[in-house]
């Protein structure tokens, strides 16, 4: 069995029903496995406004292709279904009832976006179909009392947008700060964030909020309100189209703004170089991963690992991409799962293995950092460093923080 992807049109038709459905599950409740296959469903932008997220589909897809022709998983070769939702939440209601009910997975890897995941996930828990590393760190997928069978991946917005608050509590106290933010749960999980590490004694720091909804073709107008407001600190809590919007804007209206960009947003092939590399310098965000073009790593096995990667399942131009280093990631861990999981493929007993991984390092993860998971703690990555782009590459500075 080989790897395969598939790309479909979809409508909103099911978007209604999906709350209340509740698929009957088999009697050994696990569905998606044979003696020879594993079958993962996921949903992901390959078109829409986040379609620079669909190198995460694609890096992961060939990365269950490296494990197939290796072997696969305890005997198992990987058969992943990974279907365009076009990051409109009607549209991925209706893939994963497609994924769940006809093509019976296993379970659902790695969909991605705050609002996408957020309109499954009630279905999914209903239906005891585990939701594993969710492409989001939107603080509500890591909730395992309310939500046992959702579990998150990527460090927490919230925790993040503290980051930044106490950044520039120390180094520029008398900050006047603006943010544009995405009208959803992720956006606002960093407005969230923010206001509790200014506190109530530093509120009034927190001048102007701007929105936009990603239907909008261009975030331009909100630049200027925020530019406009008087602000000198600009957080940018966007995704790659808006991110790439914004730093150019921002630079061309030659606003001086110290300028924050959210850890969604840092790749230098899908962000930075379409907003421009010059207009880019001077941003500041919050790094887990290794940047490929930072000089420090070019000895660095996990480096090599990657780049080794790229060039034979992807492209060369992939090797810079810190979206697709990101899904090589997120697949190591989901087969450490099902390594973990040995026989034993129930999806009980998948998502108890998802919630019980320890100490696991990955290739591109940042020294010391381990991906760590438990019954009451969903949350998988937990450290991050600031990092500060030069023009060319990513450079860390400060010391590692924990979550």
């Amino acid at each position: 069995m080989t790897t395969r992807r598939i790309f479909l049109q979809s409508s909103a038709a099911a978007a209604a029903a999906l709350a209340t459905s509740v698929w009957p599950a088999r009697a050994a409740n696990a569905p998606g496995i044979t003696d020879t296959e594993i079958k993962i469903g996921q949903t992901m932008p390959y078109s829409g406004p986040a379609s620079a997220y669909g190198v995460i589909g694609k890096t992961e897809t060939a990365y269950f292709k490296m494990i197939n022709e290796a072997g696969g998983v305890n005997g198992r070769k990987i058969n992943f279904i990974s279907l365009d939702d076009s990051y409109s939440p009607p549209k991925t209601v209706e893939q994963i009832r497609r994924l769940v009910e006809q093509e019976q997975v296993a379970f659902i890897f790695q969909s991605l976006g705050t609002p996408c995941n957020a309109a499954i996930r009630q279905y999914l828990n209903d239906n005891k179909v585990p939701q594993l590393f969710v492409s989001t760190g939107a603080a509500m997928f890591s909730d395992p009392q309310h939500f046992p069978w959702t579990i998150g991946f990527n460090p927490n917005y919230q925790t993040e947008a503290k980051i930044y608050g106490k950044h520039i509590l120390q180094t520029k106290p008398d900050a006047k700060i603006g943010v544009l933010y995405q009208n959803d749960g992720f956006g606002k999980d960093y407005l969230i964030g923010l206001k509790e590490a200014l506190g109530a004694d530093h509120a009034g720091m927190l001048i102007k909020e701007a929105s936009y909804e990603t239907s909008e073709p261009t975030i331009d107008s909100q630049i200027v309100t925020l530019q406009g407001s008087g602000a000198d600190v600009l957080i940018i809590a966007a995704t790659p189209k808006f991110a790439a919007q914004a730093i150019r804007k921002s630079y061309d209206l030659g606003w001086a703004a110290v300028r924050y960009l959210s850890n969604v947003s840092p790749s230098i092939a899908t962000v930075l170089k379409p907003a421009g590399l010059e207009k880019s310098k001077g941003l500041i965000t919050a790094y887990y991963g290794k940047d490929p073009t930072d000089a420090r790593w070019k000895d660095d096995a996990g480096l090599k690992e990657w780049t080794d990667f790229c060039n034979k399942y992807m492209s060369a131009s992939t090797i810079i991409d810190a979206n697709a280093a990101y899904g090589f990631g997120a697949a190591a861990t989901m087969i450490q799962v099902l390594k973990q999981c040995g026989a034993d493929l129930s999806r009980e007993n998948i998502m108890k293995q998802a919630a019980n991984i320890k100490d696991l390092q990955l290739p591109m993860l940042l020294p010391g950092m381990k991906i760590n998971t438990s019954p009451d703690n969903f949350s998988p990555i937990r450290q991050m460093q600031l990092a500060a782009f030069n023009g060319e590459s990513w450079e860390l500075f400060g010391d590692l923080i924990q979550a």
